[in-house]
């Protein structure tokens, strides 16, 4: 049977929205699977899409969308609208 999960744990978060962010995260400008280094360095105010390293591999990042960071210091990008719609500031 399907049931309705709610989650409980808090995460820290931030927004995508300029160089501060980028180079914190290195988010790069392309991504070559073959290779240790994720490439140039993407900033937002330059516009298109920048690569977040993750343990999963690399993930697509837009400006104002949210990077959060999990409990093991892992990091993944999460959409602004979902973001948005999902939780709430608590601090």
């Amino acid at each position: 049977m399907l049931h309705k999960y709610r989650k409980t744990a808090l995460i820290e978060a931030e927004q995508v929205l300029g160089r501060a962010e980028a180079e914190h995260y290195q988010l790069a400008l392309s991504w070559d699977p073959m290779s240790l280094n994720c490439g140039e360095p993407w900033f937002p105010e330059d516009g298109g899409t920048g690569y977040l390293n993750t343990k999963e591999g690399p993930m697509r990042v837009h400006k104002g969308d949210y990077v959060a960071t999990g409990i093991d210091g892992e990091h993944w990008a999460i959409d602004q609208d979902i973001f948005e719609r999902t939780y709430e500031r608590v601090d």
